[in-house]
């Protein structure tokens, strides 16, 4: 493909408004779409679309198709929800930032010995990006997640960051607190109730030299009543200049309370001598670790959008499609790329990946490190990271079970194992409409032992495997025998897959496949049922079991992706 714009007539040509010529007005209005879909948490109608971003209806419509093929997003009848998928993108900026993957061990640590809310944040203009949270689990607990964006001046790291800005940040900050004085440009956080005023100016600023000074900042309820924290910075590595100067700020820890726990002035005397042991280590591991090798870029990806624009014509709009691909060329190995680097890795034209860096440059997401390198900016963050980071299995399966029963007309569920290891629990679940169906509903437990979904489960139990407690005849065939039971565990093994034949329930047969993790680790299965007189056992390994296959490897890419900078909850 050429570097056309893919226009739909005069309209659509020119380029957005204060864009640079060479900018895909395309990819300036498909990022548009993932931003309000990001500030509405994650799904709006496409009326909704037309109307946040002011493009034509036809034009929500093309942008939301390709995005779809692409797998960004799901369209539900008039819904258009983001999709697990999106978050390679806000992937491929953690990746090739590093700091994550070394410093969130630190960070979820310092959690568990606290007992307190640990976060790790970066700089982004003049506001500050999370891109690390260990949160704890309570009644009054922290809704910030991983991506969010705050202003600067309302947080502690932000004066941290703010004792490094120059001239040129300190106006432009003062030009936002102008244009926007009650922050409604910043979703994660309530609005002002007031408009600041120029004490409230002067008063950052004198914060931003305390931090300086002190190697420390608090935010004492500026966000909200309730909310107190803490925070020290984490310096890059920098060589000895002999003065006793240290490296730029890379990021900055916080631990974060609220006062019916900690004052402002607790979390300095109690515990701001641990965040700063912590942030000692961390700044150990960050100056230690050498970078890692690059790994393989993404492959053929201009072939495949070739392919998909000659499949669906009009409506894929191959121009944003490749734009957006640009930015999975960075990753871990990769943080900073030539021209001629990002056009090998994503096979497109030197030509159309210098416009979609130009277009994003227009955006603040890529930003130049030099004369001939680019790096992606925490903004890419932007696109969906936040509402998505809190993404749980469940809904990341139950697009794929409605997908499934769709396809193989019987009812689909999926189950993880208690705690106990001895009963499994449905999760997700996706009836079929038939008159005999079966009956079970999400939160139901069952006995491990006698379930499909609990032999997929317990065969991958690590040695000597959960207590399975007394293996009681549920029907004339269950499998009431330890030494059977194991054997049948093993076969489970083997072939991948646990076929069961009316153990739980008589005239109830059931076939079940696992979901991994990252890892490899057997996490939750998934699984169908239905009467026995509705398929033989031979007809569910051939006719039902490649379907289920196909189902969980597309939740497990969807759950690696999401898992892979967050927690994914399996319930």
């Amino acid at each position: 493909m050429n570097d056309s714009l893919e226009t739909g007539g005069p309209a659509e040509a020119a380029p957005a408004q204060g864009a640079p010529t060479e900018a895909v007005t395309p990819l300036i209005r498909g990022i548009a779409v993932l931003r309000e879909l990001t500030e509405a948490d994650g799904t709006l109608s496409l009326s909704a679309l037309e109307r946040a971003t002011g493009l034509a209806r036809s034009t929500v419509d093309r942008i939301t198709a390709t995005l779809s093929r692409m797998g960004y997003v799901r369209v539900d009848g008039r819904d258009v929800h983001l999709t697990p998928r999106l978050m390679e993108l806000g992937n491929a900026y953690l990746s090739a930032l590093r700091l994550p993957a070394l410093l969130s061990a630190r960070a979820d640590a310092l959690a568990d010995e606290l007992d307190e809310s640990v976060s790790l944040a970066v700089a982004d203009r003049d506001g500050i990006r999370f891109i690390h949270q260990a949160t704890r689990r309570r009644a009054m607990s922290l809704s910030f997640r991983i991506g969010d964006l705050l202003p600067a001046e309302r947080t502690a790291p932000g004066p941290l960051f703010a004792s490094e800005w120059t001239d040129t940040d300190w106006q432009r900050w003062r030009d936002r607190r102008t244009s926007d004085p009650r922050d409604f440009s910043f979703p994660a956080v309530p609005p002002r109730k007031y408009r600041p005023d120029a004490r409230e100016n002067e008063d950052f600023v004198r914060r931003a030299e305390e931090a300086a000074a002190n190697g420390w900042a608090l935010d004492d309820q500026l966000i909200e009543p309730g909310l107190v924290a803490v925070s020290v910075p984490v310096r890059s590595p920098r060589a000895d200049d002999g003065k006793g100067n240290r490296g730029q700020v890379a990021c900055v820890a916080s631990v974060v309370s609220h006062t019916s726990r900690h004052t402002a002035h607790n979390l300095r005397t109690t515990l701001l001598p641990k965040l700063r042991a912590a942030v000692k280590e961390m700044e150990r591991d960050l100056h230690s670790t050498p970078p890692p090798e690059p790994g393989a870029p993404p492959a053929d990806l201009a072939l495949w959008t070739g392919a998909s624009k000659q499949e669906l014509g009009r409506e894929f709009i191959e121009s944003l499609a490749r734009g957006l691909t640009v930015l999975t060329a960075f990753g871990a190995g990769r943080p900073e790329l030539t021209l001629t680097e990002v056009a090998k890795a994503t096979g497109l034209a030197r030509a159309t990946a210098r416009r979609a860096l130009i277009t994003y440059e227009h955006l603040d997401l890529v930003t130049r490190t030099d004369d001939r390198t680019f790096a992606l900016t925490p903004r890419v963050l932007s696109l969906g990271f936040p509402p998505l980071s809190r993404t749980t299995l469940p809904e990341i399966a139950q697009p794929h079970l409605s997908d499934l029963t769709s396809r193989i007309h019987e009812s689909t569920s999926v189950a993880v194992l208690s705690d106990s290891g001895e009963e499994i629990q449905y999760t997700a679940r996706v009836a079929t409409g038939r008159v005999m169906s079966v009956n079970i509903t999400v939160g139901t437990r069952l006995p491990a032992y006698a379930t499909a979904l609990g032999r997929v489960l317990l065969s991958d139990a690590p040695a000597p495997g959960p207590p399975l407690g007394p293996l009681r005849p549920l029907t004339p065939h269950t499998i009431t025998d330890a030494h059977a039971l194991e054997k049948a565990l093993t076969s489970v093994r083997s072939q991948g897959y646990a076929l069961v034949n009316e153990e739980l329930e008589e005239g109830l047969r059931s076939l079940a496949v696992p979901i991994r993790d990252r890892s490899g680790q057997v996490v939750a299965a998934l699984n169908t049922a239905m009467h026995a007189s509705r398929h033989t056992l031979r007809e569910c390994v051939t006719d039902l079991l490649p379907a289920l296959l196909v189902a969980a490897t597309r939740i497990e890419s969807d759950l690696h992706t999401a898992a892979r900078f967050t927690h994914v909850p399996l319930t």
